[in-house]
């Protein structure tokens, strides 16, 4: 069972944010490859047991055969993962979520900025599809931009935390991709400022 705390200051917003939350898998993770019907939560606090991923999207090192150099992040969203690379053919694989149909793109872009515990404004667009919101939310443990944030050039994407751990493997962002906060600690104390970042995207048949 998911932790119902919630930080006194996002009671409501996390009551609506809860009413619309629906898991089609029947099951607390997401199925590989699924997209899940689930809203923000702002102000939901899991349990530390809640961020304990399944084994296929663990931390973990990897056989990875690449071109890029070591250091390179390269975001595959058809498979939920993210890989920073290590050279001689290895890699640090990490599972992540990824962006909801219409929400998927691909590109090279540079890490321009890093935070730690960032702070979260919802963009007009997002704002409009989830009215219920808040149109700025400081950074914390109910915050879903989670403990660290790497943002993404000049774009509104980033690599982030999450409150919602449940999430991961599966298709459910605006666009950006979520770890868990531990995951996410990681892998912002590995890579600096100017990491390049390749994202990869294949449709599925």
């Amino acid at each position: 069972m998911w932790s119902t705390r919630v930080l006194p200051f996002a009671c409501m917003i996390t009551a609506v944010a809860c009413a619309v939350l629906t898991i089609s898998s029947g099951s607390t993770w997401a199925q590989p490859g699924r997209t899940m019907a689930i809203e923000d939560q702002p102000g939901f606090v899991p349990d530390a047991r809640d961020e304990q991923l399944p084994a296929a999207y663990q931390r973990q090192a990897v056989f990875y055969r690449t071109n890029e150099p070591p250091g390179t992040i390269i975001v595959d969203t058809a498979d939920r993962f993210l890989y920073l690379i290590q050279g001689n053919n290895r890699a640090i694989r990490y599972g992540i979520g990824v962006g909801r149909e219409g929400f998927q793109w691909q590109g090279l872009l540079k890490i321009s900025r890093k935070a730690e515990w960032p702070d979260w404004t919802p963009p007009p667009e997002m704002i409009q599809r989830q009215p219920y919101l808040p149109r700025f939310m400081a950074g914390g443990p109910g915050n879903p931009m989670g403990a660290r944030a790497l943002y993404l050039g000049a774009t509104i994407y980033r690599i982030h935390g999450t409150n919602q751990p449940q999430t991961i493997g599966s298709a459910v962002s605006s666009g950006c991709f979520r770890l868990v906060n531990d995951d996410v600690v990681d892998l912002y104390g590995r890579v600096p400022v100017g990491t390049k970042v390749v994202v990869r995207h294949r449709p599925t048949l």
